[in-house]
């Protein structure tokens, strides 16, 4: 299949750029090799109407939707681009944007300044709070791009980025970072999970700080941010309650 092929099946949803495999996610490096061919061959030009005065490439445009597709995209300044599916169900509050590669399941909610970068996976019944920002992995193409998975809920301002993969069910607070470079502390569990492992299912994840390990550092009381495992939900609870409580 050639690049124009492979972004209509990924808006489709019939192909994705990452799919599970076993109790982890793996990436699809045709898919994502064929989305840096389509960025190669594509030409800079001029969109008129409604995009007056942007320049792109000519072959990535601006998804648009008709009331069939079920899809509540809110006026304001919006944009799904080409390659990017979203199911129906979805509502996409203004500004939000979703790049190409990026998949968007039944029932999920993107909100206001929310980011879902190239080739993220979102699954069914996802809450993307204001100012979330999922992280767009499209290099290395073998990089397994950031994945949130059914029944989630990110909090406003949270950031998952550098291919970091959420467990369903899992509850995101406001303002957490996740990165491969930052280690999770389970204080359920008593342990620490390993950088960039995977935040279990049914997790509350809450910000939290620890102790920088120089010397000088401790001395300073020094400390850096890193995400906290609280506690985990019951079957049944809900999610937002369940953070409400864990912040108190």
């Amino acid at each position: 299949m050639d690049w124009n092929e492979i972004l209509d099946k990924l808006e489709r949803g019939e192909i994705r750029a990452a799919r599970p495999a076993g109790e982890d996610w793996e990436a699809d490096s045709d898919v994502k090799q064929s989305i840096l061919d389509a960025f190669k061959a594509g030409e800079n030009v001029r969109y008129d109407g409604i995009y007056d005065g942007f320049v792109d490439k000519e072959n990535l445009p601006p998804r648009t939707f008709q009331p069939g597709d079920q899809v509540r995209m809110v006026p304001g300044g919006s944009s799904v681009r080409r390659g990017a599916y979203v199911a129906p169900g979805v509502i996409i509050m203004p500004p939000a944007y979703i790049n190409t590669g990026a998949y968007v399941d039944r029932g999920s909610m993107v909100d206001s300044h929310a980011l879902v970068g190239s080739c993220a996976q979102v699954g069914k019944n996802v809450h993307l709070s204001a100012g979330v920002q999922l992280g767009g992995v499209l290099e290395p193409v073998g990089l397994r791009p950031v994945v949130i998975e059914d029944d989630c809920f990110i909090g406003a301002g949270a950031v998952i980025v550098e291919g970091i993969l959420v467990k369903k069910g899992a509850v995101i607070a406001p303002g957490v970072i996740l990165t491969r470079s930052t280690p999770v502390y389970d204080c359920v569990q008593k342990k620490v999970l390993g950088k960039g492992a995977a935040i279990p299912e049914r997790a509350v994840v809450v910000p939290g700080t620890r102790p920088v390990s120089s010397v000088w550092g401790r001395r300073q009381n020094l400390s850096v941010s890193c995400p906290l495992i609280v506690k985990y939900r019951d079957e049944g609870s809900d999610a937002s309650l369940e953070l409400e409580e864990a912040l108190r």
